[in-house]
């Protein structure tokens, strides 16, 4: 059995867990914080058995599809100490990244 952590961008979140109960996963949400952005996102943990993995796996590569945002980053104002004008930047967000785990002992009560 393998444990996959999955965390993937808030709006990815729903279509996949939508996706991955209709295959029979069974699906934990958790709702967690990026660093970089400070933006919301997903994390998702599932408990699927070895021969399942790959098809989970497709899943997640499918629906957590990387994309472009606007985001702002704060720049310094020329002549001003300590002053910050944010203004916009192109970054990649989505996508997802993924962790597999061995898991040696498994209980459901």
């Amino acid at each position: 059995m393998k444990l996959i952590i999955a965390i993937v961008q808030d709006e990815d979140a729903g279509r996949l867990i939508s996706n991955l109960m209709q295959e029979g996963y069974s699906v934990t949400k958790l709702a967690t914080t990026g660093g970089f952005l400070r933006a919301g996102n997903t994390t998702l943990l599932l408990g699927v058995d070895d021969h399942k993995l790959d098809g989970a796996l497709a899943l997640i590569e499918k629906i957590g599809h990387s994309r472009k945002q606007v985001a702002t980053s704060p720049s310094p104002v020329a002549g001003s100490t300590g002053a910050y004008v944010p203004y916009p930047i192109e970054v990649v967000v989505g996508g997802a990244t993924v962790f597999v785990l061995d898991v040696e002992k498994f209980k459901k009560y």
